[in-house]
């Protein structure tokens, strides 16, 4: 029988008040409270604070803080990497963000997801879709990504826009819901 922890990494219905996860999340915070305190020191600082909470941090990946995530253990930064002021990233499973991609301030990227039936809402159960951003992929400020989408290399995300589907590379999507209007 899996944890609920378990169940959370692999996608799968899970009960987010767990005592594993509910301590998973105190690290975090506390990781969050550092890392936020630590707007005036380096970047190259900051990103030591990263790598002790992160899956994966690239050589030269950057995030302005403030910052907040639900785990930190989930996302993994390529090489340059660069998330500006106030993004928020929910990983209860895998966020990968491709080399050389930029983000704008107070992007968010969302992995959790709830139950459409109210029954289920109510029992508590939520689960995760992972996110996969691509290589050298710039996304506007104020853009939000659901649960599940993956961007393509090279692509861009107009500023505000709503992806609620994959992006193909070197695609430009705009709006809400973003449409693709280009490749």
């Amino acid at each position: 029988m899996l944890s609920e922890k378990q169940k959370m990494l692999a996608g799968e219905a899970y009960r987010p008040g767990d005592a594993e996860i509910q301590a998973d999340q105190s690290v975090a915070k506390a990781w969050m409270v550092r890392y936020n305190a630590a707007l005036g020191e380096s970047a190259s600082a900051r990103r030591v604070l990263l790598a002790a909470q992160f899956g994966a941090v690239g050589e030269g990946a950057v995030i302005r803080p403030p910052f907040h995530c639900d785990y930190g253990y989930n996302i993994h930064l390529g090489k340059d990497v660069f998330l500006n002021f106030n993004c928020v990233i929910l990983d209860v499973v895998s966020v990968t963000i491709g080399e050389g991609t930029q983000i704008g301030p107070a992007v968010q990227i969302y992995t959790a997801d709830h139950p459409r039936d109210p029954a289920q809402r109510k029992a508590g159960l939520e689960w995760g879709r992972p996110v996969s951003i691509g290589r050298n992929v710039w996304i506007g400020g104020g853009a939000i990504i659901l649960p599940g989408v993956s961007i393509g290399d090279d692509a861009v995300i107009g500023a505000g826009s709503v992806v609620t589907r994959d992006v193909p590379a070197g695609a430009t999507a705009v709006g809400n819901p973003a449409r693709v209007l280009s490749r």
